[in-house]
């Protein structure tokens, strides 16, 4: 009887939550933890590192990085997978070195189609049932094809609105970092705090569910690949940005730096589960990761030992395969 007359704080704990397991906070704390861990190797490393111009520096690439992550997190929301991402961020970056400088026009409406069209990829995807793998896979040779197209050699040169905005100097926190939690606020509060956030993550979790409840599962698709589009033009438009050029193969390693930052801030490929804050820690603990591995490369640090560069992407997926031997441990104990 006790249980039942029980009302106000305490019932809503012991109605709608489980209790409490120190495992689940770990496992959310999992990205925090990730990123903590690579800055004190870093600050280990080199403690002049942590400091306003250490950051810029360290974070130069993390901007880009993290708007592709959030995109590759907008198609795992309905539980599919992009493998285009790379090849459409270098495709806007071409447009933006080749057109807006020029024909600001004619740049603006190839960015707008190009969102125009990955939105219809969604909607195909759907309507045809066609798994999303093969689609963006072949999809990443098109977008490459399209940014050969428009730049055959790399060059070109970035509009001076972009390069500014990029290169703004904000008072004590580096641009890169505030433009990284500014990102993962939005985000949080489009996917996890609005109704249609929920239905988003709801029919990658039980699409029949939500097509009974009467929502066009073609539309939330075709809109989750439309919002994939948006933020991927908008990591080739910061790319250039801070590189002030462009080149065809310049993102292609972002196809597999967005899911890889999107797995390690807590998603799973099926049921909807994503951490958008998270995703962009994960974001920032692989570009950061790659910094750290730098310091293997400066005599003065180790003496007679070098990383090769090309290891750095093992050492990155190496850090995604501990997350998630953790994880997987986690996820064991709390069956």
């Amino acid at each position: 009887m006790n249980a039942v007359v029980k009302s106000g704080p305490s019932k809503l704990w012991t109605d709608q939550n489980r209790r409490f397991d120190p495992r689940r906070l770990f496992r959310s704390a999992l990205p925090g933890l990730s990123l903590l861990i690579v800055l004190a190797a870093i600050y280990d490393f080199n403690p002049r590192a942590i400091s306003y111009f250490g950051f810029n520096l360290m974070l130069n690439l993390a901007v880009p990085v993290a708007l592709a992550t959030a995109a590759q997190l907008c198609i795992i929301a309905v539980s599919d997978l992009d493998l285009s991402i790379g090849a459409y961020v270098g495709f806007i970056a071409c447009v933006t070195t080749t057109w807006l400088p020029t024909t600001p026009l004619l740049g603006t409406a190839a960015i707008l189609a190009s969102i125009v069209a990955y939105g219809a990829l969604g909607a195909l995807v759907h309507w045809r049932q066609l798994p999303s793998i093969v689609v963006t896979l072949g999809m990443s040779f098109v977008w490459l094809g399209l940014a050969l197209f428009v730049r055959p050699q790399p060059g070109g040169l970035s509009p001076v609105w972009l390069s500014t905005f990029m290169g703004l100097h904000v008072p004590y926190v580096p641009f890169p970092i505030v433009a990284a939690v500014v990102l993962a606020i939005v985000l949080h509060l489009v996917l996890m705090n609005t109704a249609f956030g929920a239905v988003l993550r709801g029919a990658g979790g039980n699409a029949t569910a939500v097509g009974r409840s009467g929502w066009s599962l073609l539309r939330i698709k075709a809109t989750a690949y439309a919002m994939a589009g948006v933020l991927g033009s908008l990591a080739g438009l910061s790319l250039v940005g801070v590189s002030s050029s462009a080149d065809a193969n310049m993102a292609n390693g972002y196809t597999l730096l967005s899911i890889a930052g999107a797995i390690l801030g807590g998603a799973e490929f099926i049921g909807g589960r994503i951490s958008p804050i998270g995703a962009v820690m994960g974001a920032l603990t692989l570009q950061l990761a790659t910094v750290a591995l730098n310091f293997f490369q400066l005599p003065e640090v180790f003496p007679g030992f070098r990383i090769p560069p090309e290891w750095q992407v093992g050492a990155q997926g190496i850090i995604l395969i501990v997350i998630l031997a953790i994880r997987a441990l986690i996820n064991r104990g709390e069956a």
